[in-house]
């Protein structure tokens, strides 16, 4: 079983901001999978097969900076180890568009990635980063928590189909062969 985990926040005010890139993903994934997300384990959770492995989707309903508490659960849960995941989250050092897989590595300045890191005790935790860039002025957590531009909006949907591709071969073979697809 693969488990792709899109980070973000769950409540209505939060949809479509730069932050929630990851659960944009997780819902596309979705519909063109036909999932049904049910609540289980503080996150919404659906499940479908693709090349023949077993995938579930999670977006944690813990809050962006509180995501490693449902992660942890899930893991435990279901026996997972680290490589069953694959972390799907927004990356403020990525051009706009742009998207990174790593089997590895530390948090940066993702205070999501770095709940996980901490509550599963490794950060050897295959990731996927989609770029939404960063202000050249202004508050941070304000930009990260507003809405794209409407000529953004259109680039970060065409990322999101890409990083759906980049998901996929991350199912069907793994972290490294799908690197060597979509790290362009």
């Amino acid at each position: 079983m693969k488990v792709i985990i899109g980070l973000g926040n769950p409540e209505r005010r939060y949809d479509l901001t730069r932050h929630n890139i990851g659960f944009e993903l997780i819902d596309y994934l979705g519909d063109k999978h036909n999932v049904s997300f049910k609540s289980k384990h503080r996150a919404l959770m659906g499940e479908f097969r693709h090349a023949g492995e077993k995938v579930l989707l999670v977006k944690p309903r813990t809050y962006m900076n509180l995501s490693g508490e449902c992660v942890k659960e899930i893991m435990d849960y279901y026996g997972l180890d680290t490589e069953d995941l694959l972390v799907v989250y927004d990356d403020i050092d990525l051009e706009p568009g742009k998207i990174r897989l790593r089997p590895k590595g530390s948090a940066g300045t993702h205070n999501g990635m770095r709940s996980i890191i901490n509550h599963v005790q490794s950060d050897d935790i295959p990731r996927l980063r989609i770029g939404i860039g960063k202000p050249g002025f202004g508050d941070l957590a304000a930009y990260v928590l507003g809405r794209f531009s409407g000529e953004e909006r259109e680039l970060m949907k065409k990322a999101v189909v890409e990083a759906a591709k980049a998901v996929e071969s991350y199912v069907e073979k793994d972290v490294h062969a799908a690197m060597n697809l979509y790290n362009r």
